[in-house]
């Protein structure tokens, strides 16, 4: 043999017995290059370390769930012992049989399941770097405490719920950082640019959207929570960096649906954590300021679906950077921000699995009594069968999409109950075709907490809003029953589409649709984008024996001649992409109400839509209309930064949005003469929310706020002794943390059209504003408007009589008030047409 052929398999024979060294995994340094904590590592390298250590152990396994607006991964890791991998399907399928969210017998292969969600806040960013030390500790083979637990526990981790928030603060972050961090608050590194790196793409806070899954990551991430509903869930989160640590048992206002076990063993985990944190003498507080009410947050929905929710908030947030000092006079670094929420991560699992099989059986337990003997005062809501279909169409879908079950009442029944609409308890009619959610399900306690009419709050200083009722959210007429009544028929989101031309003969006068739902204004929107012209009726009409209310639709062929024979094929096929019904009326002439070519139907003039975004701006509310405008109207939005205004053509827009904010900072007297300016020449100013405190006394700006009447407590002279105790308490009796109102409506102005005399909204805070004195007043906050949630009782006092929407001419053109934000985190269904009318209805 030459020596050349031996020196070969001299090689191949070391490399052939090395394999199991180079196969081992590496610690996160190795890997990384640096110590966890010495930098911030960036979304592929946080997803990368988990691929390896998935790839090099059998104690992990690697999936991913889905991609973010941006294009990231979004992947969990499920981390166990190899034994328990070779059954993984049946553990997930026994859990979900223990639900009885799924059929069947569960075997006795059961373990306690524990979900760890890290990063939702993109520049919280030191739960990523705790997620890796995490998952090396508990399959490092040294570890022997930790591998021990996953015997009986099962630990699903999340590394980075929002990539691209987190990516946004990283990358700004590394840019600005030197050779060595800087700790001084004044640094640069500590003061990252609007939007910030908290919320996502579309600068969504994602810890209030679990219940409402209004945004991609939250939408594929419930899909696969759903697959495995965990006993067991930590949202990770960081706080101001003065801070001590946070953790469970949380504060009151606790959800009255929380059973006594819930509260419990989130104590139990709570002290399992001190035995670390007393240890070293990290400072910690429990019970204070994070309650357990609003739900959908990171720890309330995982409870509201059975699960132990907690949060965990670190001290630190954007402003600590790498390090930074502390007003004690310490220095805080990302090394002890990450290491704490490493313990706590290690406590959690531990004390589960010390516990696993309480956890179990009270897991179950928990389901089992929603079947056969749920909480609450109410058994049964009833949503009538005769509600507009698209909207039960669209609360259906959301109930499938939470896992309750529902069904078509299929008897005739007279019982007592209370009606929301009319906020009175007495005797209701229930009819075949109404639609019943009975409290005895799997999913009752969440079933009570969003439809349950008025929660009670056993603290009014909550963290959140108070008030979010599915009724009120979708604009539906139903009641809830002390009574138990079963659905006797089944029913799915599908019964209530019904699309299709209607009368297509020849060639038609005019297509009609309806105007009431968001399905109609995407239609709208499709066309109009496809140059179709339309036109909408200010009066209520009859045609060829059909009915119409005032905003319907009426798209004329005498207006769209210059689509030629394309023409049918664009509204046709619209209508039957937005599953509309469309009728093909052969004349214009009416039997009742005003001709197709009468003043009284209006002529759309296409909407060219600019929003003001950047700094003086809220990027909550920008993201809030950008979101909808993009993804749930899908027409297009040019935005334009508060620091370009100024160089802007506006005259290439017919429509301003002016989002919350402050703007004083950003927009002088000359760039607002400018903005009156075109509004004269034909433009629509919308102000939402906050923009209006703004406009209010400005000058122009027919808005005033309504100042508190001089009779009230606030000039008693004893309400100066007041303690310090009771500042807080003092506080909030002049705010609402965000409660529904009933909105009395003017729905003969374009503004309401779609809608009934009234309509609930979301009220976010205490701020009133007086009647307009010039222009019209849509909408109209009364006496007794107060549906509910909670306010304090000098704001309830305050916000009588006063305005909701309002719209004030301006030379030829207008400025349309929102005084309350319609498109409240995207989950507030019945406010969403307003906000149409005000772009398009004109």
């Amino acid at each position: 043999m030459s020596l050349t052929r031996i020196k070969f398999f001299a090689v191949f024979a070391l490399l052939l017995f090395a394999t199991p060294l180079y196969a081992q995994i590496q610690s996160p340094s190795e890997f990384l290059g640096y110590e966890p904590g010495e930098r911030f590592t960036p979304h592929h390298r946080v997803i990368g370390y988990f691929k390896h250590v998935a790839d090099q152990s059998e104690w992990v396994s690697f999936d991913k769930y889905g991609w973010t607006n941006e294009r990231r991964e979004l992947v969990y890791v499920i981390v166990t012992t190899p034994e328990n991998h070779e059954n993984i399907e049946e553990i997930r399928t026994n859990n979900l049989k223990l639900t009885g969210l799924t059929e069947g017998e569960p075997t006795d292969n059961r373990k306690a399941i524990v979900w760890l969600s890290y990063n939702i806040h993109g520049n919280e960013a030191s739960s990523s770097e705790a997620a890796i030390k995490t998952l090396y500790e508990l399959v490092r083979a040294e570890n022997e405490e930790a591998r021990g637990w996953l015997g009986n526990t099962v630990v699903i981790m999340d590394p980075m719920i929002n990539p691209d928030g987190r990516d946004r603060y990283v990358n700004w972050y590394n840019q600005m950082v030197g050779e060595d961090f800087n700790a001084r608050f004044d640094a640069r590194e500590h003061h990252e640019p609007w939007p910030g790196g908290r919320p996502n793409h579309y600068y969504f806070d994602l810890n209030r959207d679990w219940a409402w899954q209004t945004q991609a990551e939250s939408k594929q991430r419930a899909e696969i929570y759903k697959k495995w509903m965990p006993h067991v869930h930590v949202d990770y989160h960081e706080q101001g960096y003065n801070s001590p640590y946070y953790f469970a048992p949380a504060a009151e206002p606790f959800h009255e649906s929380i059973t006594d076990w819930q509260r419990q063993f989130q104590t139990e985990i709570g002290k399992n954590h001190t035995k670390y944190f007393d240890r070293e003498g990290w400072l910690y507080f429990t019970r204070e300021r994070f309650d357990l009410f609003y739900p959908s947050y990171g720890d309330t929905w995982p409870t509201f679906n059975g699960a132990i929710g907690m949060t965990y908030e670190q001290a630190g947030h954007s402003l600590a950077g790498l390090a930074i000092e502390t007003q004690e006079g310490d220095t805080l670094t990302l090394h002890d921000r990450l290491t704490h929420h490493y313990i706590t991560g290690i406590s959690t699992i531990e004390v589960t699995s010390q516990n696993a099989d309480r956890v179990i059986s009270e897991f179950e337990n928990h389901f089992d009594r929603g079947r056969n003997n749920p909480d609450g005062r109410y058994k049964t809501y009833v949503v009538k069968g005769d509600n507009n279909p698209d909207k039960i169409h669209s609360l259906l879908t959301f109930l499938d999409d939470q896992q309750i079950r529902y069904g078509r009442s299929g008897t005739i029944k007279n019982t007592d109950g209370f009606d929301y609409m009319t906020q009175e308890t007495g005797r209701v009619s229930v009819s075949e075709n109404d639609i019943l959610i009975s409290a005895y399900q799997p999913q009752s306690q969440l079933v009570r907490v969003l439809f349950e009419p008025d929660p009670v709050l056993s603290d009014s200083l909550s963290y959140d809003i108070t008030a979010w009722e599915t009724h009120y959210r979708y604009g539906l007429k139903g009641y809830a029953l002390t009574s138990r009544i079963e659905p006797s028929e089944t029913a799915s989101p599908g019964d209530f589409i019904t699309s299709g031309i209607t009368g297509f003969r020849g060639n038609p006068y005019a297509f009609i649709s309806k105007w009431d739902d968001m399905k109609d204004a995407r239609f709208l929107a499709e066309i109009t984008q496809k140059g179709v012209k339309s036109r909408f009726s200010e009066v209520p009409f009859q045609v060829e024996g059909r009915n119409y209310e005032a905003g319907s639709l009426i798209i004329t062929r005498a207006n769209n001649g210059h689509l030629g024979s394309s023409f049918h094929e664009i509204v046709t096929s619209a209508a039957e992409n937005h599953a509309r019904s469309l009728y093909a009326a052969q004349t214009g002439f009416v039997t009742q109400g005003s001709d197709f070519g009468s003043g009284n139907v209006k002529y759309i003039d296409k909407p060219e839509v600019a929003m003001l975004s950047g700094e003086g701006t809220s990027s909550l509310n920008v993201g809030e209309i950008w979101h909808f405008l993009d993804k749930q109207l899908d027409y297009p939005v040019t935005m334009i930064h508060t620091e370009h205004l100024s160089r802007a053509d506006l005259s290439a827009f017919n429509v301003l949005i002016l989002p919350s904010g402050s703007y004083s900072d950003v927009l002088d007297d000359s760039m607002w003469s400018e903005i009156k300016e075109w509004i004269r020449d034909g433009g629509r100013l919308i102000a939402v929310g906050g923009a209006n405190r703004v406009l209010a006394g400005k000058d122009g700006f027919r808005l005033s706020v309504k100042s508190p009447d001089d009779d009230t407590i606030e000039n008693d002279p004893e309400e100066k002794l007041r303690t310090w105790s009771e500042r807080e308490r003092e506080a909030i009796q002049s705010r609402t943390a965000g409660a529904v109102y009933e909105i009395t409506l003017d729905n003969t102005h374009p503004l309401a059209f779609g809608y009934g005399e009234t309509y609930h909204s979301l009220k976010l805070n205490a701020s009133a504003f007086s009647y307009l004195d010039t222009g019209w007043n849509i909408g109209a906050a009364r006496p007794g408007a107060h549906v509910s949630g909670f306010v304090g009782h000098k704001a309830k006092q305050n916000l009588e009589h006063t305005l909701a929407i309002g719209i004030q001419d301006m030379g030829s053109g207008s400025v349309v008030y929102m005084i309350e934000n319609p498109l409240f985190r995207g989950f507030w269904e019945n406010g969403k047409l307003l906000f149409v009318n005000a772009l398009f209805l004109r």
